[in-house]
């Protein structure tokens, strides 16, 4: 992740927020290594994260070339899209505790 959008990361993600950024990272199939170091999680935290999505099939594991290749399932599409509306709805209430994902979460496909 570049310096620009570590900077609009909050101090403090939320799950829901590491699970959007995990399904974010995985869109186009990328390898476990990628994922920890897009979301920014330790090896432990990261297989905490895609143990749960994969048990509730938001992520989906294939073997590609010898290597497991993680992908957002079209529920984890599903999600990614429940939880930009749900920021946006949040967003306009112009709250001052509520925790905004950066830009990068909130576009469209």
């Amino acid at each position: 992740m570049n310096q620009r959008n570590q900077n609009l990361r909050p101090k403090r993600r939320d799950r829901l927020y590491i699970i959007a950024e995990v399904l974010e990272i995985a869109r186009e199939g990328t390898l476990k290594t990628q994922i920890m170091y897009g979301a920014n999680l330790s090896f432990t935290q990261l297989n905490d994260y895609l143990r749960f999505t994969l048990n509730i099939s938001l992520l989906k594991k294939i073997r590609r070339n010898g290597r497991d290749v993680y992908t957002t399932t079209e529920k984890g599409m599903a999600f990614l899209e429940r939880y930009r509306e749900i920021t946006q709805l949040l967003k306009t209430e112009n709250s001052n505790n509520i925790k905004i994902p950066p830009p990068h979460l909130l576009k469209r496909n």
